[in-house]
């Protein structure tokens, strides 16, 4: 049986084959597809099927697959993000059908498809290949020439200064729905990245050259000082440049707003579209924030309790005066559930509450004893009624 073009890239893409334009190619055929049907069947080969079958359910799969589609569409924006993020949501799509086909559509018999769990934390590597990272594990990370350029030393991936490059290698980290990961660049900047977040960044930045990286999802960073590289975190349209501060960034896609809440120094807040100077830039200083209007491009400026936008970090959330359906969301990343409500009438409804180290159901028991909302746990689905 002929395969099509996008079958064949597929198994170009998971055998670290596939060219740049081939991945254009690719990256657009996903847009395209309103329901996934085409995707869900590329990836499914007659020795896939004839592996393991009698564990493998094509209705349940098709639902937790759909519900995964749904939860990632807030880190994927339903696919149609920017160049920066090509690769990590490709990556990310194959991973939701449960399945990474590195023998894929090959004819070796003793070869099976490595299953990998779709909240595996993926490193892409520059020529496209995936790395799995596993939880408080240790392993050396390898450039396509064979040298090492970083480590992983528990939940925390470590880049080498001592690395010889001569032009930009950008990987990219994606962390999952409900765990947290830890980065340190070459140059010293350790950054925390949360629940359902991709960064791309350089293996080692250039002597001469702004330290740029590319934020999808929320992170907090520890900019290491260097006055001659100013930092720039872009998020969408906006920039956010330092020297060497502390400070939090959030950019969710299905939020409306892009946050950046400062710690320490000082930050510049500018739209990246147009190129950077201190007159259209606005100043942010210690304990506040600035949110940026995604809908029509202005920004505010208000003080800011640092601990509520903070707490992440040691696996907390805290939250004050935010409407339940905004809360739903935060659930969802923290534990990795998905969360359908049923009340629209509670979705609108505002609360205030802390919580630690409690579990998603301790977490729903806490809402059902305090404010009488009825729900039901199935697997990882909440439904409330």
């Amino acid at each position: 049986m002929k395969r099509t073009k996008s079958e064949e890239l597929i198994a170009k893409y998971f055998t670290n084959s596939i060219s740049t334009d081939e991945l254009d190619y690719l990256s657009t055929w996903i847009e395209e597809q309103d329901n996934n049907e085409l995707l869900i069947s590329s990836v499914k080969t007659d020795h896939a099927i004839r592996y393991n079958m009698s564990q493998y359910n094509t209705k349940k799969s098709h639902k937790l697959l759909l519900d995964k589609i749904r939860k990632d569409k807030s880190i994927l924006s339903r696919f149609k993000i920017k160049q920066t993020f090509k690769y990590a949501a490709i990556a990310l799509l194959f991973l939701s059908t449960g399945y990474i086909m590195h023998n894929y559509f090959f004819n070796d018999k003793k070869s099976a498809p490595v299953a990998i769990d779709h909240n595996s934390i993926i490193l892409q590597l520059d020529n496209g290949s995936i790395k799995v990272l596993s939880e408080n594990g240790t392993a050396n990370i390898v450039s396509k020439n064979g040298a090492i350029i970083g480590s992983q030393k528990g939940n925390q991936l470590i880049y080498d200064n001592e690395v010889e490059v001569e032009k930009l290698v950008y990987n990219t980290l994606t962390v999952p729905y409900g765990k947290r990961f830890e980065l340190k660049l070459s140059e010293g900047t350790h950054i925390h990245l949360n629940s359902g977040t991709s960064l791309k960044y350089p293996v080692k930045f250039l002597k001469g050259e702004d330290r740029q990286v590319f934020l999808n999802g929320e992170a907090f960073f520890d900019v290491a000082k260097d006055s001659l590289h100013p930092f720039i975190v872009n998020m969408n349209d906006v920039g956010v440049r330092v020297l060497g501060t502390k400070f939090n960034a959030s950019s969710y896609p299905e939020n409306n707003q892009i946050n950046t809440v400062l710690v320490e120094g000082i930050v510049r807040i500018f739209n990246n579209t147009n190129i950077y100077n201190k007159t259209n830039s606005i100043l942010l200083k210690p304990g506040y924030k600035a949110s940026w209007n995604k809908r029509d491009n202005k920004i505010s400026i208000n003080r800011a309790d640092i601990a509520l936008h903070t707490a992440w970090i040691k696996g907390k959330i805290m939250f004050r005066h935010l409407p339940f359906k905004n809360i739903i969301k935060k659930l969802e990343r923290q534990y990795d559930v998905t969360i359908m409500n049923n009340n629209k009438t509670l979705g609108n409804e505002f609360f205030t509450a802390s919580f630690d180290s409690e579990t998603i159901e301790q977490v729903m028991q806490t809402f059902h004893k305090n404010y009488g909302i009825n729900y039901s746990i199935i697997n990882k689905q909440i439904i409330i009624n």
